[in-house]
């Protein structure tokens, strides 16, 4: 993260000083994305910090889901840059187009595009393999600034080829709809995280784990649900002994399905398991359980 800002900082100085000396509106909307991107990454470099703090008495679950929040901040600023670019393209347009030194813009702005091309692609990397959505969601930021940058390029030599000056806000324009493309996508997954979607493959992955796990140990189960916490996995499951089972023995169990489970998934991973009696869980669960109504068993609260 600390990286990540430097180089943000970097190409920002960078890109303000070539929009200076050019006047043209691509690298001015290139610069405006690292504006944000700075923003961005100081506010993902805080919600890092306090995303790896222990879970204590008032979050007792700790601080993880910040990396959602922090994706979807990302996602909004992505896109509010590409508002402003659209915006700021079409007002240069409108008062005319008076472009120099055109030739040391573009080698300004490809240098910061391929610096930023292999920082992106460094934090997605790592994010990646830490399982870290707040470094994956950096580098997709930085990723989508090189590309930025790559269009502006290419806008800047069409103009220096042809001459024809309304390419630079047409660059600018296109590329400003494929990076309020990629912001959209990040509030999506951000939204899905904190929403706690159950993606479809993390539960047949799950599935498959605790069927084969649980076969060894001749348990059943059902009611299985998990979130994503972004850095872990956390899942619930009711577990169904035969009802002779001594209690330690059915908690023996239990324990070693966890850690095994665990094990297994290859990722950080916390399983709550619920212990039942096959022979009645129907009838103590013959109303409906996940909707909140309770069961005979159970008096409803006051």
């Amino acid at each position: 993260m600390g990286l990540s800002l430097a180089v943000g900082l970097l190409m920002l100085a960078g890109k303000t000083g070539a929009y200076f000396f050019t006047g043209s509106a691509a690298i001015l909307s290139d610069a405006a994305e690292s504006v944000v991107h700075v923003i961005a990454v100081g506010f993902a470099a805080f919600s890092l910090r306090l995303n790896l703090r222990p879970a204590n008495h008032r979050f007792l679950y700790g601080y993880e889901r910040m990396s959602f929040f922090s994706a979807g901040f990302e996602g909004a600023m992505i896109a509010l840059a590409a508002i402003v670019i659209i915006a700021t393209a079409i007002q240069k347009w409108v008062a005319g187009l008076p472009l120099e030194r055109l030739g040391s813009g573009t080698l300004v702005v490809a240098a910061a595009a391929i610096i930023n091309a292999l920082l992106g692609w460094y934090l997605v990397r790592t994010g990646r393999r830490a399982r870290s959505i707040i470094l994956e969601a950096n580098g997709k930021h930085v990723l989508t600034d090189s590309w930025t940058s790559f269009g502006v390029v290419v806008g800047l030599l069409l103009v220096l080829w042809t001459g024809w000056k309304p390419f630079d806000p047409l660059l600018a324009i296109l590329v400003a709809i494929n990076i309020l493309w990629s912001g959209g996508r990040l509030v999506r997954r951000s939204i899905s995280g904190l929403l706690d979607y159950a993606d479809p493959e993390t539960g047949a992955v799950l599935r498959r784990a605790l069927d084969g796990i649980c076969s060894e140990l001749d348990i059943q189960y059902h009611g299985l649900r998990f979130r994503d916490t972004g850095n872990r996995l956390l899942a619930e499951v009711h577990l169904l002994f035969p009802f002779d089972t001594r209690l330690g023995e059915a908690h023996r169990l239990a324990t070693e399905l966890e850690e095994r489970l665990a094990a297994m998934l290859g990722r950080p991973a916390e399983l709550t398991s619920h212990l039942e009696s096959l022979e009645d869980h129907g009838e103590v669960h013959r109303s409906d359980h996940y909707t909140g109504r309770p069961s005979a068993a159970t008096p409803p609260l006051p």
